[in-house]
């Protein structure tokens, strides 16, 4: 087959499975996950019913997608640890610069999916696949976050302190999703207000007067 025949077709099959997600994303975010089918998705996209069905097989697998995306920032397949900004927050020259680089991705991160998330909380309870995932997830922000104070420690960016993994849990669970999520509904804040409030907490854990 021709190379631009080619092209074409992935870049349809490309547009076509952006339509799907953004129209998921609305839908679940909208109608909350019980709510939302995958034929009302498909009718959003504007695409064929069994469309949605080929190309994600459950609602569960859709949500994941979706997720995924708006994680990453891009439907490129890399981990949270293999984005740049999480890079930067690991080599920085100097301890503000990866605070800064940590505190701006992972506001970033929240202020994209943490609408996400809350449905994702909703949804786990009937939907083992989900449940288990998110799980994976909090382990995962654990262990990056924890490699983050490690790394920083180790490259003489942190002064001594009595307990280096209370350091080290503590800006762990400082970058949870279900932190964000209970600061947003506990205090109204907004992501601004969020990026501040974890920007103070790293810098007041990591650099104790």
């Amino acid at each position: 087959m021709d190379t631009s025949v080619k092209g074409l077709r992935a870049a349809k099959v490309a547009e076509t499975q952006e339509r799907i997600l953004d129209a998921a994303r609305a839908l679940f975010v909208r109608d909350g996950y019980h709510a939302t089918t995958l034929t009302a998705v498909a009718e959003r996209a504007k695409v064929g019913h069994r469309t949605v069905y080929v190309r994600f097989g459950t609602k569960a697998a859709l949500l994941r997608g979706v997720v995924d995306v708006a994680v990453g920032g891009d439907a490129e397949r890399r981990t949270v640890g293999e984005r740049e900004w999480f890079q930067v927050a690991l080599t920085g020259q100097a301890l503000v610069d990866r605070v800064d680089a940590l505190v701006g991705g992972t506001a970033d991160l929240m202020a994209r999916a943490g609408d996400l998330f809350e449905v994702v909380l909703q949804a786990q309870a009937s939907e083992p696949e989900l449940a288990e995932a998110f799980q994976a997830g909090r382990a995962d922000t654990r262990e990056l976050l924890r490699r983050f104070v490690r790394t920083a420690r180790a490259d003489g960016l942190l002064a001594e302190v009595s307990d280096p993994v209370w350091q080290e849990e503590t800006v762990a669970l400082a970058g949870q999703a279900e932190t964000y999520l209970l600061l947003r509904r506990t205090t109204g804040w907004g992501d601004g207000e969020y990026r501040d409030w974890l920007r103070r907490t790293l810098v007041e854990v990591l650099a104790p007067a």
